[in-house]
């Protein structure tokens, strides 16, 4: 039920076209029931008694009698032209038909034609919901979900909304409908027929409600399997280059080709569930329909009874009690795909409701340029249950430049995501000139600090537009300015289009110099007071790293800079190193007074080739 709530918001978020879809699909349900009924009339035209007499029917007061009336006026009318002119009478029927047909089909066009706009509205509304929360949640999130599985709940998961936006309004604005009339015009024809005929129709909605509890199981396997399905390609397709270095890609297909089998495995179930429901329903009631035509014909023979019908209403019966077959199929068809769009929800909501963790201030601190220093204050921070950071403690003065060593997973990197609030501490402080950082807006925060990291993060757009990354109103001259600063100026113009040439995905199109060149370029445009170079030039060859390490101490000219440096002789000229293992400061100084230490510092200064 809240499922069916939530689809329900989503639709009437546009209650205009929802009421334009549910108005066309209310006069295609009473065209389509005039365009059968009015096929009474035309049999009686066509097997006419000479001798029946049809009295003048009288209005009577009351809703009901008022239909009553108009059924019975419309029958005397009829009978009377076809006595004058048999004709004429058929020639009316058949337009009257048409015209019937005519509208019927013009309103369940008009139906389909809002309700693409409304589906489609609301899926790009819940793919914007997906998307946007998935851009304000923690670094950490991404730590403990897959990509793929993230794509594939904005992808499938948002299709099947799409299908339950139709189904929703099908489910209780059309087919009810459809069912309410069509059973007031067959108990006004025969009410002891048609409660013979409801009697026989719960069978089908037992059924239905046994598939939907079975499918609603199959369609969430299903989904989570195609988000392991999205993360295993987009695994390979990022991987494709050492894939085929290491000859991998045997093992590598074969593994897909088992997660894929899984997948047309619990899909194909969840499709069979799905759509037997139709094909039972239809088997039940044309079941039912052979009781109602054995039924119905004892009726039309006992012409003692007051009941009894004539064959023209009994054939005209049949035709509207097999047309309520379609909505109470659709019915059927609607709630299956409800029970599967559920599951979809459900997957939906676990991203849409995660904790974001990292929250703003209710009042925050507006920052200015940092004046001061930065201070970590007993900070302690772990992922889960394994400690990473240990009562650490350190100043940044305004202005100076920290580095940070030691061995893969010391902390180094976790310290620096700590500053621009990547995470939020557990314990201990940060200060911004004496704030706390939780005390200023997140947004404001950011704005105050570039990162350069060790892997160039670039987009599948210009060199222009990366370079003016977030910020939109940056001039040609100053993107200029600032590749120049960065040592890229002269390596763009050698290119085909310039500042205009498109990198390509991840910047493939560039080496790796060239890419961490543009992130430079980009973090100087930005002019931030606090810099954070995340083993910038590790992954670099000597030459890329000379002319990357020239465009950094550009960037950092003036400015308060975190490093975290992999090789050492990059920080020499560090005004104070701090030295990492397991979390915790092991020795601190400049590079001169730890080389004089002779501790951990020296060694890995050692170990690198670097004796003074």
């Amino acid at each position: 039920m809240k499922g069916i709530l939530e689809i329900y918001r989503y639709t009437f978020k546009y209650k205009g076209i929802a009421f334009l879809v549910i108005l066309c699909n209310l006069l295609y349900v009473i065209f389509n029931l005039v365009s059968l009924a009015l096929f009474v009339p035309f049999l009686q035209i066509i097997f006419t008694e000479p001798d029946k007499v049809v009295p003048k029917p009288i209005q009577q007061e009351g809703f009901i009698n008022f239909f009553k009336y108009q059924g019975e006026a419309f029958d005397y009318h009829m009978h009377t032209l076809t006595q004058a002119d048999p004709k004429g009478a058929l020639f009316f029927a058949c337009l009257s038909i048409g015209i019937a047909f005519f509208g019927k089909t013009a309103f369940r066009y008009f139906a389909i034609w809002f309700q693409s706009q409304l589906r489609m509205s609301v899926v790009r509304d819940v793919r914007n919901t997906v998307f946007e929360k998935a851009m304000r949640l923690p670094i950490s999130y991404y730590t403990d979900e897959r990509k793929g599985d993230l794509i594939a709940r904005m992808q499938s998961d948002v299709g099947e909304i799409e299908i339950a936006v139709v189904s929703m309004l099908e489910l209780f604005f059309r087919e009810p409908i459809a069912i309410a009339i069509n059973l007031a015009v067959l108990i006004y024809w025969s009410p002891s027929l048609t409660m013979f005929s409801l009697a026989l129709l719960p069978f089908v909605a037992l059924i239905i409600v046994i598939i939907g509890k079975s499918l609603k199981r199959t369609a969430k396997q299903g989904q989570e399997q195609m988000g392991t399905l999205y993360s295993a390609m987009d695994e390979g397709l990022n991987g494709i280059r050492i894939i085929k270095a290491f000859n991998a890609a045997p093992s590598i297909i074969k593994s897909f080709r088992h997660e894929n089998l899984k997948h047309q495995k619990l899909i194909t179930k969840a499709f069979r569930k799905r759509d037997l429901s139709s094909p039972l329903n239809e088997l039940i009631v044309t079941l039912v329909m052979l009781v109602i035509v054995w039924y119905g014909g004892i009726l039309v023979l006992d012409t003692s009874a007051e009941s009894s019908l004539t064959g023209p209403q009994f054939l005209g019966f049949i035709l509207i009690f097999s047309q309520l077959t379609r909505p109470i199929s659709n019915i059927a068809k609607s709630i299956a795909n409800m029970n599967k769009s559920s599951a979809s929800q459900d997957r939906i909501n676990e991203v849409v409701n995660a904790d974001e963790k990292i929250y703003e201030a209710e009042n925050p601190v507006k920052l200015s340029g940092l004046t001061e220093s930065i201070n970590y204050q007993n900070i302690n921070f772990s992922y889960g249950d394994e400690p990473v950071l240990k009562d650490i403690s350190f100043k940044v003065p305004a202005g100076k430049t920290i580095a940070l060593v030691g061995e893969s997973g010391s902390g180094k990197s976790t310290l620096a995501d700590l500053l621009p609030r990547f995470y939020d501490l557990q314990e201990g402080e940060i200060t911004y000139d004496g704030i706390n950082i939780k005390e200023a807006s997140i947004t404001d925060l950011r704005t105050h600090i570039g990162i350069v990291s060790q892997e160039s993060i670039l987009f599948n757009t210009s060199i222009k537009e990366n370079i003016a990354f977030g910020m939109p109103n940056a001039t040609d001259q100053e993107i200029e300015s600032a590749a120049k600063i960065a040592n890229a100026h002269n390596f763009i113009l050698e290119l085909e289009n310039g500042y205009n040439s498109n990198i390509g995905e991840r910047g493939n199109k560039l080496s790796g110099g060239q890419k961490q060149r543009i992130s430079i370029a980009r973090a100087i445009l930005k002019n931030p007071t606090i810099l954070i170079l995340d083993e910038a030039t590790s992954a670099l060859d000597t030459e890329s790293e000379k002319l990357v390490q020239e465009a950094l101490e550009n960037l950092m000219k003036n400015r308060t800079s975190l490093v975290i440096a992999h090789r050492l002789s990059t920080i020499k000229k560090a005004d104070n190193i701090i030295v990492l293992s397991k979390g915790e400061i092991k020795e601190q100084g400049t590079h001169n007074e730890l080389m004089a230490l002779k501790g951990m510092y020296y060694k890995l200064s050692s170990l690198q080739g670097i004796n003074a």
